[in-house]
């Protein structure tokens, strides 16, 4: 980069707005030193408030506009965000339709993300003082004083101080915090330690032996601390908690201990990045046909393509990643290991940290701000220790350097797509262009592959290696159907199980064997209605019907989560009678307690994961026997592995069968193999229940047959003919209001519009979506479809010109209009 002038110096910065653009501030002289691309700054926007963004670029160019603001302070000493970060966010920013600053907050930990209306607070009552730099001094000492304080009256307050920076570095240290982590509740980690008096050990036995002599529980202490050696007991300091256990202390006890000074305790703020204690266990062996798999993947690689690995479930493609991954560390590089949801990086950094230890880091939005601040802080580095990233889609975002390689694991999930808020963004897509952009390789792994990737390794432009065999060598698991309709035509239902299904599970309890249930519906209940006048209870902001939860006794919206009382009349007549339809996961675990006393029963849903470890504690009880059935949605059916697992029961095979989107019967297939997949991974075959009222069903057939190449062609056939991906491209344009009139207007106004400069045939609705209006606000829907040979970047300019012309016309200002890019 050439010389900047001293006195016409600019930086483009990136602020978390939805406005198409950076924006351009006047860089002071006595900034240029410490200016750098990748920096956060704070500005001014508008009149008042003030943001921080991220310097984007540093030039020489003047704007011709009159009035420039100028960057008021820097706040990192190095740069949070790389040059290839940047580069990512803006393909993104481009290919997705939102703005760059939109791509910045989702990229960004709110951590580091301060505005002027941001509030401080102490998150400490006791402060070293001492520690503190003067200015760190004045500003703790007046939060002190006249409590919290929003950062613009700091400013007022301390008008010479760096105050952005200074609070940065406070907030690092733990002792402040800002209103974003008050919502979150999140403070500093603090531990303590204990520690012995600063006196000889002999002192230390004369003194416990005089001030103990009538408490048993005291004096058993001591001589356990007797048999200590000298040095030992000199350089003693240990966590608290690890304190109590080794001595076998009460609580109470440790505490009289303390007032009677013979122990010492000191609390420190800890990492949040938890370090690997146990011992190493080295790479898996491979089998003859994972060796051929991990060198085909390695042709694949020579070809610089992307390779897609398509593995039935079960046949060891974890072990073939520790392998690669094994090799892209041997060349000093780093690994990116991307998985669809949270729930899958439990047992899988397990077996990752197993081989790797500490060299393997965790990322996903269970962590708290702090945390995923720590994390982003610590890969900065240039001697970072993490050599393995494992997260959910987020930690695209990460500052990546040296990356030799990107895994996508289960990359057919829909829960790669982000939906809202902007960007939104699909992290498959995002990863191959990432290794492109990066230059280093990557694997997208799959029972299941998704039709748009099988299609690309079919036409060359990926490289395809399967694995169509077990690693253990056990068969498949045996899919049978229940037929729904003739149980409930010969009364044969017990609750909401079929006779078959119930003998199974007998008789896999019978062998010692787990069971796991599958009902992608959460609840009690998803429907309560009159059964006088047909009335059913609907959420008043919503256009939904409430869902029971019998747990908290309450019908409540899974979209906007508004709650209400469960009313013993019918609201619209006044019956009494009225009754629930419908079953989710609560009902399923009720009747399954009902039918099996005194079997250990667990339930893995959004209700019962909400906690931070609650994925990992349901998980760990069910791999080591303390659940024997296992009740869940979709998050359960997601690469996880089990030992014992020897049934697999699907409630209701059907629902998955009736949604309206043209990729229904692809989901369906992926779903219902790969919760099948989760049965007999062992030593012995394992068995599936499908519950259906179609056992005839060409995708029920598919499933029963793992026939995933008929699924394929049925699907590539329909979509050739009705034009879906991957022979087209898809926009989705929502219009959003609180008006519906409004709503119907603009849609159909835009519509219009776009026929005119599109054509008829690849502009299709406006139509309301199944679910119209979401809290209060009216949603309707556009689609575009056109032909991969046409550029989408001259789609794209229309879309916009339309957009900004909506927009700024009077009555169209307050609606909001989202671009969907391969809508998912």
């Amino acid at each position: 980069m050439s010389a900047i002038p001293q006195n016409d110096s600019f930086v483009e910065v990136i602020l978390p707005l939805t406005l198409h653009s950076t924006f351009t501030y006047r860089l002071s002289a006595n900034l240029l030193s410490e200016i750098k691309v990748g920096k956060r700054v704070i500005v001014q926007f508008g009149s008042t408030r003030y943001y921080t963004g991220v310097v984007f670029e540093i030039h020489d160019r003047e704007p011709s506009y009159q009035q420039i603001k100028a960057v008021e302070e820097v706040v990192d000493d190095e740069p949070i965000v790389t040059h290839d970060q940047l580069s990512l966010w803006t393909w993104i920013a481009n290919y997705y339709q939102c703005s760059i600053g939109e791509v910045m907050n989702a990229a960004l930990p709110n951590a580091f993300k301060l505005v002027s209306d941001s509030v401080l607070s102490l998150c400490q009552k006791e402060i070293d003082m001492e520690a503190l730099t003067d200015n760190e001094y004045l500003l703790i000492e007046t939060l002190q004083v006249a409590g919290n304080q929003q950062l613009k009256q700091m400013k007022k307050m301390f008008p010479d101080f760096k105050l952005h920076q200074l609070v940065a570095n406070l907030i690092d240290k733990g002792i402040v915090a800002i209103e974003e982590e008050l919502r979150e509740k999140v403070k500093p980690k603090l531990v303590k330690f204990v520690f012995f008096p600063s006196i000889t050990f002999s002192e230390w036995c004369l003194d416990a032996a005089e001030k103990t002599r009538s408490a048993k529980k005291q004096g058993e202490f001591i001589q356990k601390v007797k048999n200590l050696s000298e040095t030992a007991f000199e350089a003693f300091y240990t966590e608290k908690s690890v304190f109590l256990k080794q001595f076998d202390l009460s609580p109470s006890v440790y505490g009289q201990l303390v007032e009677k000074g013979l122990l010492r305790e000191k609390e420190e703020e800890v990492g949040r990045i938890e370090t690997y204690k146990d011992s190493l266990s080295g790479l898996p062996n491979l089998s003859s046909k994972q060796e051929t798999v991990k060198n085909q993947v390695s042709e694949g690689f020579s070809l610089k393509k992307p390779v897609l690995l398509h593995g039935i479930t079960g046949s060891g493609k974890t072990e073939i990643y520790l392998h690669l991954i094994q090799e892209v560390l041997d060349q000093d590089q780093k690994v990116l290991y991307l998985l669809p949801e949270i729930a899958l990086t439990t047992q899988l950094v397990e077996r990752i940290m197993a081989v790797y230890g500490d060299q393997v880091a965790v990322y996903h939005s269970r962590f708290n701000i702090q945390e995923r601040a720590e994390i982003w802080k610590a890969l900065a580095k240039e001697d970072s220790k993490f050599k393995v990233i494992v997260g959910a889609r987020s930690a695209l975002f990460l500052p990546l350097k040296n990356l030799g390689l990107i895994i996508v694991d289960e990359e057919h999930e829909g829960s790669f797509k982000q939906s809202d808020p902007a960007p939104r963004y699909h992290a498959r897509d995002v990863a191959v262009y990432l290794a492109h952009q990066m230059k280093s390789n990557i694997i997208l792994g799959t029972a299941t592959p998704s039709v748009e990737s099988y299609f690309n390794a079919k036409e060359g432009r990926y490289h395809l290696v399967e694995l169509n065999s077990r690693y253990s060598g056990v068969a498949l698991p045996e899919v049978q159907c229940a037929d729904l309709s003739e149980n409930y035509r010969k009364r044969k239902m017990q609750g909401v199980f079929t006779e078959f299904l119930i003998a199974e599970m007998k008789s896999a309890l019978e062998d010692g064997q787990q069971i796991i249930l599958f009902q992608n519906r959460r609840g009690f209940a998803p429907v309560l209605s009159c059964q006088a006048c047909g009335e059913v209870e609907k959420c008043s902001r919503c256009d939904v019907t409430y869902t029971y939860h019998k747990g908290i006794n309450a019908l409540k919206c899974h979209y906007c989560g508004q709650q209400q009382a469960v009313e013993l009349v019918c609201s619209n007549c006044g019956s009494a009678d009225i009754g629930f339809k419908g079953f989710g996961t609560e009902k399923i675990e009720e009747q399954v307690r009902q039918l099996f006393p005194g079997v250990k029963v667990g339930r893995m849903d959004l209700e019962t994961t909400r906690g931070k470890h609650a994925y990992q504690n349901i998980i760990h009880d069910f791999s080591s026997g303390k659940i024997e059935i296992l009740v869940g949605t979709q998050m359960l059916t997601k690469g996880l592995d089990f030992d014992r697992v020897g049934l697999v029961g699907v409630l209701n095979a059907d629902q998955l069968l009736n949604h309206p989107d043209f990729r229904a019967f692809e989901r369906a297939y992926q779903l219902l193999t790969q919760v099948s997949g989760r049965a007999g991974r062992r030593e012995k075959r394992g068995k599936v229940i499908l519950q259906t009222f179609t056992p005839f069903h060409d995708v029920i057939r598919q499933v029963m047959h793992q026939d995933y190449k008929g699924m394929y062609q049925n699907e590539i056939l329909h979509r050739k003919n009705f034009s879906y991906p991957p022979f087209y491209r898809l926009i989705n344009i929502t219009f959003k209001h609180t008006k519906k009139t409004l709503v119907d207007e603009a849609s159909q106004g835009f519509a219009t519009a776009l026929r005119a400069e599109l054509g008829e045939d690849r502009v299709l609705g406006p139509e309301y979506p199944t679910i119209a209006m979401i809290n209060k606000v009216y949603q309707k829907d556009l689609l575009i479809k056109f032909e991969r040979k046409i550029s989408p970047g001259s789609i794209k300019k229309v879309l916009n010109k339309w957009k900004s012309k909506y927009l700024n016309e009077t009555g169209f200002k307050t609606l909001k209009i989202n671009f969907d890019v391969d809508p998912s």
